[in-house]
């Protein structure tokens, strides 16, 4: 692969769309691996997320936001400073909406108020086409923000299929300045190994239990060590605190006779044994700390940097 082409593109594209539209299942199949937190609930993404893809002619790196939405707590303000912070520091934008789509929500009207505010360009993704009757419908939805913004381009895709993920990926790269590689192209994630376990055990818990329970949820690494690290391990030795609002959700985690925990644990380990390349040992213990959403004070402990 010859990243120092003359005319290599590479630069910083912000993902936007209204929660559970499907973009961090954009950037995983992107990328043909898992790099993003990916449930069938809003709001799985928390923080900004640099995701890398790299051909031989372009270097493009997603920064996954948190869904543009009303902040109801100090958690809220903090995902949305990050996509305020995401927005000052691309190249370009990828708005993504559902093809299904047949009116603009009050969550699609803030994200277009946020667009007319910037000066950047903008892509149309127009996702879940495979779930159309007929794949041209998606002139509909296309034809609903097309009224509100003048796009650079608009790309009818499918996470689920990768059908036109190429074509995507073709036409952002289009709109990136012509320079070398910003990280090695070996490179598909800018987090470490410690946030990436944390975001793995989050999502994990998003899928398996109920729906009161996922965004009250927060997930410490304690201790992390990696063969890598310590060479004399065998393993990578992880223990890890889920934290929850109320002693209710600590019950649904644990589940009977600590189920839920287990299939939770057992969920992540694997993922994580995929991702590192070596045997995982994973610990998990819950613990209740009310109002941590609410506290500035708390969620800097806990890792969200204001």
């Amino acid at each position: 692969m010859n990243v120092r082409d003359d005319k290599f593109r590479s630069g910083y594209v912000a993902l936007l769309g209204r929660p559970n539209v499907g973009k961090s299942s954009i950037i995983n199949a992107l990328l043909k691996e898992k790099v993003a937190a990916v449930s069938p609930k809003p709001q799985t993404t928390r923080n900004a997320v640099r995701c890398i893809y790299t051909t031989g002619k372009e270097q493009i790196v997603f920064v996954d936001t948190p869904g543009i939405h009303k902040p109801q707590h100090a958690l809220g303000d903090f995902m949305m400073q990050e996509v305020s912070e995401a927005l000052s520091q691309v190249d370009a934008v990828c708005f993504v909406i559902d093809a299904g789509d047949r009116s603009i929500s009050d969550k699609e009207q803030m994200i277009l108020d946020v667009l007319s505010e910037i000066n950047l360009p903008v892509i149309l993704a127009v996702n879940k086409i495979d779930k159309l009757s007929e794949p041209e419908n998606y002139l509909k939805a296309a034809g609903l923000y097309d009224k509100k913004i003048d796009f650079a381009a608009i790309v009818p895709i499918s996470a689920k299929t990768g059908m036109n993920l190429g074509l995507l990926a073709e036409k952002i790269s289009a709109l990136l300045p012509e320079q070398p590689a910003v990280y090695p192209e070996d490179m598909l994630m800018d987090s470490t190994e410690r946030f990436l376990a944390a975001e793995v055990i989050r999502e994990k818990i998003f899928i398996y239990t109920e729906e009161e329970v996922p965004h009250g949820v927060a997930v410490i690494v304690e201790e992390f060590k990696s063969p890598d690290e310590f060479p004399e391990l065998k393993v990578c030795d992880i223990r890890a605190t889920i934290i929850v609002d109320r002693p209710g959700q600590k019950g649904i985690i644990i589940g009977k006779s600590g189920a839920k925990l287990k299939t939770i644990g057992s969920a992540a380990r694997k993922d994580l044994e995929k991702k590192f390349g070596y045997p995982v040992f994973l610990q998990l213990w819950v613990k209740v700390k009310p109002g941590w959403k609410k506290s500035p004070e708390e969620l800097r402990r806990l890792g969200y940097s204001f």
